[in-house]
């Protein structure tokens, strides 16, 4: 895998905290099975990560079982890709405090996403928190990934990324792959549907704002009829039609049809009928795949055995760059 000749590499990484929703599916899960055949890709439940947020312990296990077996159903395949538990590779850990001590808490301080995550959980400022771009860090760089999927809430982190990595091979001479952000051809940015000027999120109050992955046909319907739209009763595309272009953007990613040939579909009719189709159209997406989850979750041992045997090819291949860390730094090494 690691020869001049490789496909580039693509690393990415999702939290176990909680199913995933139609936005997280539609802008990035889709994206990642379609990668495989054009790069050579590790992914990753990132499970380090989660805990700087605290977690009971056995719902968390769950959740990390869960998402495992959801991204398999998804089309995750682990005869193209690595598919693992961040945790099961102690490197992650390893790499992250050397990162920690190349890393200035000034850059830290500057990262956005500690400051929302500090005024949403104040009463667990933890220095996990803090330095969590370190280990997101050492996550990329551990496999000479050449590429990294980025959304616009982790360009940060990234760019901190690359600037950690050009200061270490500054200082030591090549050592790491310095990423570049990888745009995916295709993803859609899958708005709340009762305040279509926010982003899905499934941390949002309302159960109705968002459809989870494993939600049933019945919810999903039910949460798209009941979508935030306007007055105006014209399934058309426009500025101020937020409710309606996210409705369009959601029917446009599942069906394959464009904005033009979707108001043709819907001319004359209402915005019941859409609604409607667009629960429709989703639901026949995620058919298929809750099918698979069901199945993968009805099999614990091979989600165990197939964890266990791609932590180990993650292992192969990042402890080598861990061996070439610490002859760079000096430090001995069992």
């Amino acid at each position: 895998m690691e020869n001049a000749e490789r496909k580039k590499r693509i690393f990415s990484a999702i939290q176990p905290t909680g199913t995933p929703t139609l936005g997280n599916y539609l802008g990035a899960l889709r994206n990642w099975v379609a990668m495989q055949d054009e790069f050579e890709c590790v992914y990753a439940t990132a499970n380090l990560h989660a805990i700087t947020v605290r977690q009971d312990p056995a719902a968390f296990r769950k959740a990390q079982t869960e998402l495992y077996a959801l991204l398999l159903a998804c089309g995750i395949d682990t005869e193209k890709s690595i598919f693992f538990h961040q945790s099961m590779v102690y490197t992650h850990a390893e790499l992250a405090w050397v990162l920690s001590c190349y890393t200035q808490f000034g850059e830290l301080s500057r990262m956005t996403q500690f400051k929302d995550k500090s005024a949403k959980h104040a009463d667990n400022v933890n220095a996990g928190l803090f330095t969590y771009p370190s280990l997101m860090a050492g996550d990329i760089l551990l496999y000479k990934a050449d590429m990294v999927p980025v959304g616009a809430d982790q360009k940060q982190h990234l760019e901190l990324s690359r600037d950690i990595a050009n200061r270490f091979n500054n200082l030591y001479g090549d050592t790491f792959v310095v990423p570049e952000p990888y745009i995916p051809k295709i993803g859609a940015r899958v708005m709340n549907l009762q305040d279509p000027e926010k982003k899905m999120s499934k941390s949002d109050t309302n159960a109705k704002s968002y459809i989870l992955m494993t939600d049933t046909p019945d919810q999903i319907i039910k949460k798209f009829r009941s979508a935030v739209t306007d007055s105006e009763a014209c399934v058309r595309y426009a500025e101020g039609k937020a409710g309606i272009n996210n409705l369009m953007e959601i029917y446009s990613a599942c069906t394959g049809k464009s904005f033009e040939q979707i108001e043709q579909e819907f001319e004359g009719k209402g915005y019941g009928d859409f609604k409607t189709a667009v629960g429709e159209a989703v639901v026949a997406v995620l058919a298929p795949i809750q099918e698979k989850f069901r199945q993968y979750m009805g099999d614990k041992a091979f989600l165990e055995t197939c964890a266990r045997e791609n932590a180990e090819k993650a292992l192969a291949i990042s402890s080598r760059t861990m061996a070439k860390v610490y002859k760079k730094v000096g430090l001995l090494r069992y």
